[in-house]
């Protein structure tokens, strides 16, 4: 069986963790596989938005900790446990939709954290709980989840492994968009359809922008963006779209 699946839905990719008996458990054989499902959709042209889900129920209770119990430093270190494939939503240049119902915790929130919007229904539960495992949040839940919701808010949930409702966890700025229950692949699918029938590097362009602004200062991002914005003026689909504008018509880009 599969442990992730994939299926194309017009420039859309659909990505579903598939190992419900264990809750969407991560361990190294799905997550390879994701890495792998993953960047081939983002290196196909014809792809231009990636949804991610753990299906119906559950997102992903986190790290298998049955294959982590027994792990030794020196097979950690050596391995470099939880790299460059544990990265890969992160890695994307195209833009990643998270569409979570049920747990997102440890290494499922980390993985919504990865992404560039997350779409939450009411039952979707986050946090970060290694703390209660003997370990702490080492896919980048300290790191990300700082920058996302502050140092006070991090450091309490990350000290304490509590859980944060879906409400609670829109409010602080963990979710992007809250819906009724059942509704989050749908809502992700039809907003990732809107972003992919824009032009791709333009859409590629403003991810970069955005997520620059977590890597700079702000002078230095804003001219980071002022040079983006010039590079558009070198695009087909830029000129297109204006002059689609003036026309008052649909725009019809070439991805170039």
């Amino acid at each position: 069986m599969s442990l992730v699946l994939s299926e194309r839905i017009g420039r859309v990719g659909l990505v579903t963790l598939n190992r419900p008996e264990a809750k969407n458990a991560l361990n190294e054989a799905l997550v390879l596989e994701l890495s792998r499902i993953v960047c081939a959709l983002d290196e196909d042209p014809e792809i231009g938005a990636i949804v991610v889900t753990g299906g119906e129920s559950c997102f992903s209770v986190g790290a298998d900790i049955k294959e982590m119990t027994e792990k030794t430093f020196a097979e950690a270190y050596v391995r470099n446990f939880v790299s460059r494939d544990w990265e890969v939503l992160s890695y994307c240049r195209k833009p990643v939709i998270a569409a979570v119902a049920g747990y997102a915790i440890g290494g499922g929130c980390e993985f919504a954290l990865m992404s560039d919007i997350v779409v939450a229904d009411a039952s979707a539960r986050f946090g970060q709980p290694e703390v209660s495992v003997g370990t702490i949040p080492g896919g980048g839940g300290t790191q990300r989840l700082a920058r996302s919701i502050g140092k006070a808010k991090a450091m309490e949930l990350c000290l304490t492994g509590r859980l944060l409702g879906a409400d609670e966890a829109e409010r602080i700025g963990i979710v992007s968009i809250l819906v009724p229950a059942g509704d989050h692949i749908r809502t992700a699918l039809e907003m990732a359809a809107r972003i992919a029938g824009y032009s791709l590097p333009i859409v590629e362009m403003i991810k970069e922008s955005v997520n620059a602004a977590f890597d700079t200062g702000l002078s230095g991002g804003l001219r980071f963006e002022r040079r983006l914005l010039h590079a558009t003026f070198a695009l087909d689909d830029q000129k297109e779209a204006m002059r689609a504008f003036a026309d008052r018509r649909k725009p019809v880009f070439l991805h170039r």
